[in-house]
């Protein structure tokens, strides 16, 4: 096989390489994309978690108010038995004093009631537009994460077709050809092969000598660039 047959095959094998590194890069971010869509559940979660514990905290308050009202209405009904039974007016006045402030207090608590019930009425209708809405992205996040298993499925898939193709590739070059291939790969970054356009290797980005730009159109060794030591070939557009 001649050399320049050597060097497509070797442009082919850093092709399937590069390939090979863009698909482990994009399935080495894929459970990061899941662990961030169960963290913005859980967050939703959290959220309708306290809003759920505040909706049960106000109607505690609400409660609480209704034994503090259902306590000032026996204390009224109690001073009202004793407004029946009193004999002098001094004891009447002090119980009518007695009762209004009873009932003042009553009304502050009947306030207070009716601001937690408001209160109650939003955070209830607020959880429930939280719920069907979590529902609704609980099922976005699923379809979601199926989606991204699948993908990664697909992409498992076309990592092991590529490395069946790198392997029957490489055993058509010469094994000598694929040392320096690998050596030079381990060296510089990954990327061991580069074309030359305009006598630019386009590896580095540097010119390389007037007579090693010509040699390289004759495809008849393998040649590498003085200045980043990949091997280099001809590129004639």
């Amino acid at each position: 096989m001649n050399m320049k047959k050597q060097i497509d095959i070797l442009i082919k094998l850093q092709q399937i390489e590069t390939e090979m590194i863009s698909i482990n890069s994009n399935m080495n971010n894929l459970p990061e994309r899941l662990n961030a869509l169960d963290e913005k559940l859980e967050s939703f979660e959290k959220k309708i978690k306290d809003e759920e514990s505040l909706s049960n905290e106000l109607k505690k308050e609400y409660r609480a108010y209704e034994s503090e009202i259902q306590l000032k209405d026996n204390s009224i009904e109690k001073v009202g038995e004793k407004l029946r039974a009193v004999k002098t007016n001094k004891e009447y006045q002090s119980l009518l004093k007695e009762e209004e402030q009873l009932r003042r207090n009553k009304s502050l608590i009947e306030d207070k009631m009716i601001e937690c019930l408001d209160k109650l009425e939003e955070v209830t209708k607020v959880a429930a537009e939280r719920r069907s809405e979590y529902l609704n992205f609980s099922e976005h996040v699923n379809k979601e994460k199926e989606s991204i298993k699948k993908e990664f499925e697909l992409k498992k898939g076309k990592l092991s077709q590529l490395e069946s193709d790198w392997k029957n590739f490489s055993q058509k070059i010469a094994p000598e050809l694929l040392k320096k291939f690998i050596l030079v790969k381990s060296q510089v970054s990954g990327i061991a092969i580069a074309p030359v356009k305009d006598a630019v290797c386009q590896g580095c980005n540097m010119n390389i000598p007037a007579q090693l730009y010509n040699e390289l159109h004759r495809f008849d060794t393998l040649n590498f660039c003085p200045h980043c030591q990949r091997i280099i070939y001809w590129k004639d557009c």
